[in-house]
């Protein structure tokens, strides 16, 4: 009974780890390692189906990992082709319902069954587990049990636990509580996905697929910290888009809608150009871009572009753009509101002056003075009543 209530306490184990991981790395991980201490392996690995790409890539690898092994590989994938139980023997073992159940592999290419223990598990262990007893002996392992891993009906991926060699080879009844656990796994992955949806949709402008408001200025945020504490080069470039009132009101919103997403587009593309930048729509016709690290000089050669590429979009009237740099004389930046004033009266700047090209804070003394006056209409009625102090 001891091992009952040991494994009992392993499923809640894992099971609250994964609730409690806050990104789907941490929640890869926690099913991972759980799966590992629970089944008494040193190493586990998790693996995702991507049916569109015919691979099997592995998104953790956990434990004593081999030589290449990386926790969070970017690119270790395997063609189905070489695994293709994932396609097909378990889609023909499981088609008259139930879950599939998941089987052991041995260094050796025994299956890790006992004769007449489980003669589907010995069948496939012969045919199909080729290239998972080449890795097994590749890596200095023992004996792996693999589960599949079923998410609405179909299968997702595998959860992988391996022993080295010379430690007890998995069995038979280690393969059923693995089947347990990959159950658990898949409901903690559902949890995860659902959650990470709800998080892109709270930090996401539903017209345009851009971040929001709430993205930037958590982002901002934390770009202005980095700034403080080791002198990252952080810029805000925000953009006014023209003429949005008078589409609306001679052609309709539904065109006007059509020019907010034709111009987030040119906004995605022109962001692109620069590491790590967050492309946003503020709110109504306002949008920006976010970076930290690029030289001052990219992010106005970009904008500059930016202005370009808006100026030739149908039924618009272009952008007034406005830029705020750290790497620009603008003074102290010990809060992301400072940044912001400063962009949103560079802005004004070029909005009230019809430029063509953006207008650089640090570069134009009256958008310094501007952004150090106190707040007055109607260049600070926008950004300043909804930034962060």
């Amino acid at each position: 009974m001891g091992g009952d209530d040991a494994r009992l306490r392993a499923v809640v184990s894992l099971a609250q780890s994964m609730a409690a991981a806050h990104t789907p790395r941490g929640s890869w991980r926690a099913a991972a390692l759980g799966a590992c201490e629970a089944l008494g392996g040193s190493f586990a690995a998790l693996s995702v189906w991507e049916r569109g790409r015919g691979e099997l890539r592995v998104l953790v690898n956990a434990g004593e990992r081999a030589e290449g092994e990386e926790e969070f590989p970017e690119a270790e994938a395997y063609p189905v082709h070489q695994f293709p139980e994932i396609a097909e023997f378990l889609h023909e073992r499981w088609a008259g319902g139930g879950e599939p159940d998941a089987w052991v592999e041995t260094a050796d290419g025994s299956a890790g069954a006992a004769p007449g223990e489980d003669a589907g598990l010995r069948e496939y262990g012969s045919g199909y587990g080729r290239e998972r007893v080449a890795a097994l002996r590749r890596r200095g392992r023992g004996s792996c049990v693999v589960a599949p891993i079923v998410l609405h009906g179909r299968a997702w991926g595998e959860l992988y636990v391996a022993r080295p060699v010379g430690a007890p080879v998995f069995g038979r009844p280690d393969a059923d509580f693995a089947t347990v656990l990959a159950a658990v796994v898949a409901a903690g992955i559902s949890q995860s996905e659902r959650l990470e949806e709800l998080r892109k949709l709270a930090f996401t402008d539903p017209l345009t697929g851009l971040a929001n408001r709430r993205a930037v200025d958590v982002r901002l945020d934390e770009a202005v910290e980095r700034h403080r504490a080791d002198g990252a080069v952080v810029s805000l470039v925000v953009c006014d888009l023209n003429g949005l009132k008078r589409v609306n009101d001679t052609q309709g919103h539904a065109v006007g809608d059509r020019l907010l997403e034709r111009f987030g587009s040119v906004l995605s593309r022109c962001g692109a150009m620069l590491p790590g930048a967050l492309a946003a729509r503020l709110g109504g016709d306002e949008f920006c871009l976010l970076t930290m690290g690029p030289e001052v000089d990219d992010v106005i050669r970009v904008a500059t572009e930016l202005c370009e590429r808006a100026a030739e979009l149908d039924q618009g009237d272009g952008v007034a753009c406005g830029i705020a740099s750290t790497g620009d004389p603008i003074g102290p930046v010990v809060s992301a509101r400072r940044l912001f004033r400063l962009a949103d009266a560079a802005q004004y700047r070029a909005k009230a002056a019809r430029s063509v090209e953006p207008v650089v804070a640090g570069r134009d003394d009256e958008a310094l003075r501007l952004a150090d006056s106190p707040p007055n209409p109607p260049h600070d009625r926008r950004h300043l009543r909804g930034s962060r102090p």
